[in-house]
């Protein structure tokens, strides 16, 4: 059934509650998921760079490349905050479309930077900022998915949405080696780059430019679909000064220290992961053998994206408050066992260093989906939205905590200062909303 327009790409009047065209929502959730997913390749695009600059001719250091890894973080904070306020002012169809282009500055600006080693330190940083825009999606992204469904149906809507989303971090962690040693595309680009890569015998020929360019066709298609086929509703907007009644809402203060403690632990990890295995267990730490941290670091962002998917109907049927408190309890537990692994003594200690990176990823996961679940039972309505927007945005500088930190603290020590704050999260989730007769139960 097609819905009456009034000005251009907007339509008239859409209730889900009342009459509801599943068709036109499910095309928009897939559509905006689909864009939302570059957006997630595109803000963890330095995470799969930074590991293998050095290598390409850069002279970076640790601190250099931690650093580059935490700027996404920064940006995609900041511009959550921003995006979270644009669509009911743009609308779906404009909000989509316009973001998804922006994408293609940091999958250009990389694609040319890669390729000249004398490129300053500072425009590398701004490239990194820019990859931010990808992150600030999810908060314009998710609320304007939410429109098109009636409350019943947004829970698993907007789980798809993100769960999926969250899956473009895995993607360009673990596609970027393969894609960049495609020799029938990089041989129209020039001249490869030689690097060592663990476990091979000699140098592999690389064309690292390709893993932005590779993107930019994908993007296109997302702008293409975004343009002619989503439409955007009216919505009434609250007045900035209602808005900022979340504010004064205790629980907003108390979810947002549990979106830090899950979402931030997902996305921090994420961006740092590789750096982890190549400081920790990389060629070079042991003498000549060393883990290829390419061949791992995609695991951690897929294990967390599959355990938010995963996790939602089980939150909906134990409760969004009771999986929080597992949640946290397990962050604070893996991180613990994860900071003993560190210091090993030879290469052979990298399993259990994985495995407890693995479990972080895991319980972080699961407590992604379940916040997301105690959020619209804990506030009404109109509070909600804003809630989720202050809380993914706020959590959204995970990355680019975790790499400052990171730049000046051993792993270990950061480890247990993240065990501790996951306990008090536990604690609150607990009392809060998991105990009999708590204040929220959800």
């Amino acid at each position: 059934m097609s819905q009456p327009t009034t000005r251009r790409g907007w339509l008239e009047s859409w209730d889900p509650e009342q009459s509801w065209n599943s068709t036109f929502a499910w095309r928009t959730l897939w559509i905006t998921t689909y864009a939302l997913t570059l957006s997630f390749i595109a803000w963890f695009l330095v995470s799969a760079l930074a590991p293998v600059m050095n290598q390409l001719g850069f002279d970076l250091s640790d601190g250099q490349l931690y650093w580059l890894t935490a700027m996404p973080g920064l940006a995609g904070g900041l511009l959550r905050i921003v995006w979270t306020f644009l669509p009911p002012v743009m609308g779906t169809r404009a909000l989509v479309t316009v973001t998804s282009g922006l994408l293609l500055l940091p999958f250009i600006g990389w694609a040319v930077a890669i390729q000249n080693p004398e490129t300053p330190f500072g425009i590398l940083l701004f490239l990194a900022f820019l990859t931010g825009i990808g992150g600030g999606a999810f908060s314009g992204f998710m609320p304007s998915t939410s429109y098109f469904f009636p409350r019943a149906k947004q829970g698993v809507a907007l789980g798809v949405q993100a769960g999926v989303g969250n899956f473009g971090v895995s993607i360009v962690q673990l596609a970027t080696p393969f894609i960049v040693s495609i020799g029938i595309f990089g041989a129209a680009l020039g001249t490869p780059s030689l690097i060592e890569v663990a476990g091979a015998d000699a140098p592999v020929e690389v064309w690292y430019e390709l893993a932005g360019l590779f993107w930019v066709p994908f993007t296109v298609v997302a702008v293409l679909l975004a343009w002619f086929l989503l439409r955007s509703v009216p919505v009434t907007v609250a007045k900035l000064t209602d808005q900022f009644d979340i504010f004064q809402n205790k629980h907003t203060w108390i979810m947002t220290v549990l979106y830090v403690i899950t979402f931030g632990t997902f996305s921090g990890f994420a961006a740092v992961f590789a750096l982890l295995i190549k400081s920790e267990f990389g060629p070079g730490v042991f003498g000549d053998d060393g883990i290829n941290a390419a061949s791992f670091a995609f695991l951690g962002a897929l294990v967390g994206s599959a355990a938010r998917v995963l996790a939602g109907p089980v939150a909906d049927r134990l409760g969004g408050g009771r999986v929080t408190v597992v949640s946290a309890a397990g962050i604070a537990a893996a991180s613990v066992f994860t900071a003993t692994t560190l210091n090993a003594e030879s290469v052979d200690g990298f399993p259990a260093f994985l495995w407890g990176m693995l479990a972080i990823f895991f319980f972080a996961g699961i407590g992604n989906a379940s916040t997301f679940k105690q959020m619209p039972m804990i506030f009404e309505r109109r509070q909600a939205g804003g809630v989720i927007g202050w809380t993914s945005a706020i959590a959204a500088f995970g990355p680019f905590v975790f790499g400052v930190v990171l730049a000046s603290v051993a792993p270990e020590v950061f480890l247990v200062v993240w065990a501790v704050l996951a306990l008090v999260g536990t604690v609150l989730a607990w009392w809060y909303y998991a105990r009999r007769n708590a204040e929220k139960p959800s």
